[in-house]
Parts: structure tokens; sequence; C-alpha cells
């Protein structure tokens, strides 16, 4: 039986550096039972999935004759033709006017104020898009990217003349798990709040391993 993580609030404030607090592992969830055996996707055609890891994203790349994006490709497509604004938006912070985004708002992980209408997934498309009509850059999952992760990518290929298309390193290294392979994920999720996790600023890098599942982890593909 297929297992993936899922999201379990706690009821108090908890030491945020260790996220074991918050994920519990279950058996039977997966993209069509987002939240176990019990659940359904049922009325959910409008909503990102999840539970995806990257050798499912491939595949259904693959299948569908697109591909996952290159990590700078997708900030790129973040950005909506802004420079040097820190979220799809601008640089209104998150919780700032009008909601932007699906993130986690009050105090994570035991108090969502839902100030955004949302406590989980919302359905595609509930925000504003931005400058190149792209929705959810920001926020609701985590999105995978095609890059292996290796925390100082950026800092070796560094010019200063800037760096034009760059791949992605050859090989995966972070320090926190040295022998694991793992790959870029970007834009934030419905649990990004500043106080953990500002995932939605338009540079934030994240990463998992290949094979992770996740209830707040999907993707999009792009062509040529």
């Amino acid at each position: 039986m297929a297992a993936s993580l899922i999201f379990n609030p706690t009821s108090h404030a908890v030491d945020l550096n260790d996220y074991l607090q918050w994920w519990a592992w279950k058996k039977g969830a997966d993209w069509r039972h987002p939240h176990g055996p019990g659940g359904n996707i049922k009325g959910a055609d409008n909503y990102p999935v999840v539970h995806i890891s990257w050798f499912d994203a491939i595949a259904y790349c693959k299948w569908a004759h697109k591909r996952l994006p290159i990590e700078a490709e997708w900030e790129w497509a973040a950005r909506g033709g802004l420079q040097n604004h820190a979220y799809p938006w601008g640089n209104e912070p998150v919780d700032a006017g009008k909601p932007k985004a699906n993130t986690w708002q009050g105090h994570f992980p035991y108090n969502n104020t839902v100030r955004d209408k949302f406590y989980g997934l919302a359905p595609v498309a509930s925000f504003a898009p931005n400058g190149y009509g792209l929705y959810d850059m920001a926020g609701n999952v985590w999105e995978w990217c095609n890059d292996r992760y290796n925390y100082n990518y950026y800092q070796t290929i560094s010019k200063p003349s800037g760096v034009i298309n760059p791949q992605g390193p050859a090989k995966s290294y972070d320090p926190q798990e040295p022998y694991a392979t793992k790959r870029v994920i970007r834009g934030g999720s419905f649990l990004c709040n500043d106080s953990y996790c500002s995932g939605y600023r338009v540079a934030r890098r994240m990463k998992s391993t290949e094979d992770s599942g996740m209830e707040h982890l999907g993707f999009r593909c792009v062509t040529n």
C-alpha cells in the first residue's frame, strides 16, 4: 500500500525546528486519497494534485509530452515581469491588505485564522494572477523543478555580469542529509508562514528527496 506525509496540526505552540511534530506518515495516502484510504478527490478537479513525488511528476510530463521547469525558468515565471521584488505581486507583505495567496495566517502549526478563506488546499486561480497571467506562483502547493538541489549552487556560479539560463548542478548536496538525492521545490504552500517558512518569496529555495510525496507538494508542467 502506498504511503505519504499528511499535515497533522498541533494543539499548542511547538519548537519550529522539529518538523516531525506536524507531519504524520499515513498509509494509503496518495494523490487519489489525499488524507488516507477513507478520502477521495471527488469534486476536486480544479485543485492542484498533491502527494506527487519527483518521479511521479517526471512520468506524467513524459506522458503529456511536456517537462518540469528548471529552477531559473520557474523563478522567471513567478516574478511575472517584476524586477527586484520579493513576491509575485510586488513587495507588500503577504498578510497586509487583501489576501494574495493561500498561506497560513496566525500561529503555525496550531492556529490558522483562515483570513484567506482556506485552511488547506485552495482551488486553482482563487487569487489574482501575476504579471504573466500565472496563478498560484506563491502558496497553495510547493512545485517540483527539474534541478537537483545543491545548497550553494548559485554561489559557485556567481559572476559580476550575472548568469544566463543556469541549468542546475550536476550533483545533489544538502549538508543536512548529505547522502540523499534531492530536487528543488519552489513557491511555498498553504502551510507557509513568516514565523516558520516564507516559501512564497520568489527567491525562496527548498528541497525534497525525489521519492517524497506530501500533502502540500505538487507540480506544474511547461512546454517549449
